[in-house]
């Protein structure tokens, strides 16, 4: 009687475990697509808003007034040089493991919100205008005047702010993500030449592929 008593106290196998585990694999893999698409999205955004006029001005010359315009990489490079680091974090953090990913998912963090406040600051920096005022008219002292700000640097800002979007995601999420740096290890032994013909759907490679031929990477109907 002890010994059955024993068996009966015995814990049984929880049959939820495995179900908690499949239903993470989903939001693992949202949260993988939406990072890549707003990061990817976000710094080609700030990198287009950045060619644009943000600023427009006049100054009065010995021909009359001159129309001034500043583009966004005139007044400043920050957001485009932060856009840049942006893609190579968003790239980098799926190639990272453990702390490494944490550190270069606060790099794409930053990265983002970086690029949208130099982005609000440079809207309201007339150097660019006044060195072409001094330009156009010959004198150094020339200042432009009835100074204006177009929409795209705050097209810039939100676009900075889509690439800290998917920082917080990689910074939420990012743990739970399938890493690609295993498709790139050398390994001529007939196993791994094996798993690289198999197409896994949840690989960041597979999911940007998915992204580029406009396909939801979550749909699995």
């Amino acid at each position: 009687m002890g010994d059955s008593g024993y068996v009966s106290a015995a814990p049984e196998p929880q049959p939820r475990a495995a179900g908690q585990g499949e239903a993470s694999a989903p939001g693992a893999r949202r949260s993988l697509a939406a990072a890549l698409l707003l990061g990817g999205a976000g710094a080609a955004v700030v990198l287009l808003a950045s060619g644009r006029t943000w600023t427009e001005g006049r100054v009065a010359g010995p021909g009359g007034t001159v129309t001034l315009e500043a583009a966004g990489g005139d007044i400043t490079g920050v957001p485009t040089a932060l856009a840049v680091v942006g893609l190579a974090a968003l790239v980098a953090v799926l190639a990272a493991r453990g702390t490494g990913r944490r550190l270069v998912a606060l790099l794409l963090t930053l990265s983002g919100a970086g690029a949208a406040a130099a982005a609000v600051a440079g809207a309201y920096d007339r150097a660019a205008l006044d060195e072409a005022a001094a330009r156009a008219t010959g004198d150094t002292a020339a200042r432009a005047a009835a100074l204006t700000q177009t929409a795209w640097p705050y097209v810039t800002a939100v676009a900075a702010l889509l690439i800290l979007a998917a920082g917080l995601l990689a910074l939420r999420h990012g743990s739970s993500w399938p890493t690609m740096s295993g498709r790139y290890e050398r390994d001529g032994g007939p196993r791994a030449r094996g798993a690289r013909r198999e197409a896994d759907p949840d690989r960041p490679d597979e999911l940007w592929k998915a992204l580029d031929r406009g396909e939801d990477p979550t749909d699995r109907t």
